[in-house]
């Protein structure tokens, strides 16, 4: 044990030795360093035999040696003033998390007061407080079975909440107004081509408004393909004007929201219940999606500035009700219970969103708003108003009623005669293989189905095959483009625009090519 205790007494002392000619070897270099008089007294030295061009010379090099010191010392205390800065934070986030823990207990206490308060109040009341209360929109009702009397407002009877008040005033309206309603005569003999020639016409003549005949042949394809069209370009082109004049034409007129920045949440679109007064606040869209569901009118509703708050926010559940393949389970959930009078088509506190309906949104690119994401874009069809339009001349049209059965007869009839030619088909996944392999995006199979549902129409309307499918690959494929790094993807850019005009044809494209152009000057 003896000879151990020497060893290691031995070792750590040769160790301690070397730590202590670091500290000795530290201390002895600062001295040196900052050994003012040894400089002087070189100085002295030396500048004896110094000329002119010596002494600058001279003054300059212990300048810049000084001002490097200065600039360690700078950087050190930066680097310490730094430091203690992270760590206050780190303190005050610890302090921070204390004080909400602190608080969500105290909400927990209060909650629990609240619980009790209840009780109390459910014992005065003679409810038995073993049994279980369905607090139902802020009402406090007795679950089935209690001893409250029977069919006396309050009361559950088949799950339905007994009551004489009301809380949808509006949608009752609606169901008064449908009592007496009378369909009017629809005009079932028009075709998709008059559609667009007389839509265009009545624009003009009645309404002072010129659009482009693509430009309606686009809108009239967007509607078979998405029930969600975005409208976008720079202000004053007609976004707004052309689903306005469009429900105009139609006779029913189109329902506008004028989206806020404060959009955060469903509720604002579609409404809430408000539990002060019992009532709920319905909008004009949750009013006119209700009365789409007794009538056989093709109903618009416009998304007015769309993303001058985030869509993904204030539209998500719609945007996954439109997705579902099975157009009988599109239905919103408006309130959790059911009232017994509530309104007739409010099918257990849910809301048939029906497939006469369509949302309408027009967008403005610039600094004042989000960006739309792709989510939103795969599920739209955007059409691009980038130019004012130029006034012509046209025969005085009246509008005419068109019912959605038949709208929706054309669109099926265009998909049988007009369907994308197996040639241009082979092209496109030949296209998608390209992309693929040089640029890492890929088109997807919503968005092709959503091409051979938008060109055959397209075409009916009166345009061109190869001309929808460029729209369709410009608005929806080649627009992903835009979250690449295309700076270093210009070559790229470039032998797309060769391969479409070799696969396609040249001057066939022009669409995509112009688009594709212009990211290859912007990035």
């Amino acid at each position: 044990m003896n000879g151990f205790l020497k060893f290691f007494f031995a070792f750590i002392s040769e160790m301690l030795k070397g730590y202590t000619e670091i500290y000795r070897g530290l201390r002895d270099g600062f001295k040196q360093i900052f050994n003012i008089p040894n400089y002087v007294d070189i100085f002295k030295e030396h500048t004896r035999s110094l000329g002119a061009l010596g002494w600058v010379l001279t003054i300059l090099s212990v300048i810049i040696v000084a001002a490097i010191y200065v600039l360690i010392l700078v950087i050190i205390f930066l680097a310490i003033r730094k430091y203690i800065r992270f760590r206050h934070s780190i303190v005050s986030n610890e302090d921070l998390l204390e004080e909400i823990a602190a608080l969500q207990r105290q909400v927990m206490k209060m909650a629990k007061e609240k619980d009790e308060i209840m009780a109390m109040k459910v014992s005065q009341m003679g409810l038995p407080t073993s049994g279980v209360l369905s607090l139902a929109d802020g009402n406090m009702v007795p679950a089935e079975g209690s001893t409250a009397a029977e069919g006396q407002p309050g009361t559950i009877e088949d799950g339905v909440v007994q009551t004489s008040d009301y809380r949808f005033s509006k949608l009752i309206e609606v169901d008064t107004f449908y009592k007496t309603y009378t369909a009017p005569e629809y005009d079932n003999n028009i075709t998709l081509e008059e559609l667009c020639d007389r839509y265009r016409n009545f624009a003009c003549s009645r309404m002072h408004l010129y659009y482009e005949p693509k430009t309606i042949r686009l809108f009239i394809a967007g509607m078979a393909s998405t029930k969600l069209i975005i409208l976008q370009g720079i202000s004053g082109t007609g976004k707004t004007s052309l689903p306005y004049s469009f429900g105009k034409f139609l006779q029913v007129d189109t329902t506008i929201a004028s989206v806020q920045p404060s959009w955060r949440d469903r509720t604002e679109l579609f409404g809430y219940f408000n539990e002060f007064t019992k009532n709920f606040n319905e909008t004009e869209v949750l009013k006119r999606i209700y009365s789409s569901n007794y009538n056989n009118d093709i109903n618009l509703i416009l998304l007015d500035e769309m993303n001058i708050a985030r869509v993904e926010y204030y539209f998500a559940e719609m945007l996954s009700i439109l997705e579902m393949p099975n157009a009988d389970e599109w239905a919103l959930d408006i309130v959790p219970n059911v009232w017994s009078t509530d309104p007739v088509k409010l099918d257990r506190g849910k809301i048939v969103i029906p497939q006469n309906i369509w949302y309408i949104g027009t967008a403005n690119n610039d600094d004042s708003t989000y960006a739309i994401s792709d989510k939103v874009y795969d599920r739209a069809q955007p059409i691009n108003l980038d130019s004012k339009g130029v006034a012509f001349d046209a025969p005085d049209t009246p509008p005419l009623n068109l019912g959605f059965d038949h709208l929706d007869q054309l669109f099926r009839e265009a998909f049988d005669k007009y369907p994308i030619s197996q040639e241009n088909l082979k092209k496109i996944q030949q296209l998608d293989l390209w992309v693929i392999e040089k640029l890492r995006v890929a088109f997807g199979n919503r968005i092709l189905k959503q091409m051979n549902l938008f060109v055959p129409v397209y075409v009916a309307c009166g345009g061109e095959e190869l001309d929808g499918i460029d729209y369709v690959l410009a608005t929806k494929i080649f627009r992903k483009f835009e979250s690449l790094n295309l700076a270093m993807l210009r070559e790229e850019l470039r032998e797309l625009c060769v391969y479409m005009n070799k696969s396609f044809g040249k001057n066939k494209m022009n669409e995509s090519i112009a688009y594709l152009e212009r990211l290859q000057k912007l990035f």
